[in-house]
């Protein structure tokens, strides 16, 4: 991958954009839900 063989450098990387895949979809789905919890009394 991209001339380097060491998992230990691609690793990161890969968990890095799923990470940020991962946050861009909860934050589509979840944009304008209305909350369950009552934050204010």
């Amino acid at each position: 991958m991209f001339g380097i063989h060491d998992p230990g450098i691609w690793l990161p990387y890969v968990l890095a954009v799923a990470c940020l895949l991962f946050a861009v979809w909860f934050g589509i789905t979840r944009w304008n839900k209305d909350s369950d919890e009552d934050t204010h009394p």
